[in-house]
């Protein structure tokens, strides 16, 4: 005989509970929709139950981090090493260190892109966070030599170059002669130097290379050999001299001009200058008239370290800024 069953089977498809195991239906099945009227699988049991928790992926941290840190590192890095005593010292380190970030950058934008192409066909094709690494540390490393070779030209090769030269101070150009000081650097005029605006002259080429001679006392000097100069600071027909420091009485010091170029032009305004007033300049050096000489220089220094820190910070804020605008992202167009 056979013993007798308790709830039959279903006569018509989706009416009545699917047959349990042994003698008993399983009450959970009256709480799904049925799948010809309701959807399929997950999708349709979400629109039944729209409070129903989905499973989420949780973010993946450690990308992340590596994305914030690793191009800010690698922006900090070539910064310093453009800038800094390293590039006018150890050439030949600068060059090689470059040379291992450009190759760092190279093989991640490589791996990254070689493996986008090969997931790129899959049916679960995900946003990546090495292109996205690769990406930044190109325009950290593109960035940070550019800036940092900026910082070094503008401000720490002539504070460099003006260090390896001498300073002279308490220099009286009625008695000393260019030829004295061939290795000058910067040079503090004894006091009652002054500029003879009355014998300036100004050279076009371009712009008007404007000189003006130091001298001291009122006597005319056998030969003028000390120049304060300028760019664009005088109208070049007449003794009109305005550049740096012209109207100051407490300037009293020189920084040599160092750009070879602009030596040539304002030899040339010196030799005019000789044929219009009747004076000699048999070696004639160049300079910017300044205050203090020293402390112009250390500026220079002080201002590349603060230029310096004030990138790196600024970088860190908008590197984090995009990891947050590619994390946004990714969470919207596919997984982490």
């Amino acid at each position: 005989m056979y013993a007798p069953q308790i709830g039959s089977a279903p006569l018509q498809y989706g009416q009545t509970y699917p047959q349990g195991y042994g003698t008993t239906a399983n009450p959970l099945y009256e709480q799904l929709p049925v799948p010809a009227e309701h959807g399929h699988g997950l999708l349709g049991l979400q629109r039944k139950m729209p409070f129903l928790r989905m499973p989420r992926r949780r973010m993946n941290v450690a990308p992340i981090l590596l994305c914030l840190f690793v191009p800010w590192a690698l922006f900090v890095l070539v910064f310093a090493v453009s800038s800094f005593s390293l590039h006018y010292n150890n050439p030949w380190a600068y060059d090689v260190i470059i040379a291992v970030c450009a190759l760092a950058v190279l093989i991640t934008l490589a791996v990254g892109f070689s493996r986008r192409l090969k997931s790129f066909y899959s049916e679960e094709a995900e946003p990546s966070w090495l292109i996205f690494l690769a990406l930044s540390m190109l325009v950290a490393f593109v960035g940070g030599v550019t800036v940092g070779d900026s910082n070094y030209s503008q401000y720490m090769r002539p504070y460099f170059d003006y260090h390896n030269l001498n300073f002279y101070t308490n220099v009286y150009p009625n008695r000393m002669r260019g030829q004295q000081l061939m290795d000058a650097g910067s040079i503090l005029f004894a006091d009652g130097s002054y500029l003879d605006i009355s014998r300036s002259m100004g050279f076009k080429k371009g712009g008007v290379y404007c000189v003006a001679p130091i001298t001291f006392g009122n006597q005319t000097l056998p030969t003028y050999d000390f120049w304060a100069v300028g760019i664009n600071c005088c109208s070049g027909n007449q003794a009109d001299f305005h550049c740096a420091g012209w109207n100051s009485p407490k300037s009293s010091g020189g920084l040599r001009i160092m750009s070879g170029d602009d030596r040539g032009f304002y030899r040339l305004a010196v030799q005019q200058a000789e044929a219009a007033y009747g004076i000699k300049a048999v070696h004639p050096l160049f300079f910017t008239w300044v205050i203090e000489p020293v402390k112009e220089v250390e500026g220079w220094r002080g201002t590349a370290r603060n230029s310096f820190l004030i990138w790196i910070m600024s970088y860190l804020l908008l590197q984090a800024f995009l990891v947050t605008v590619a994390a946004l992202a990714f969470s919207r167009i596919g997984r982490f």
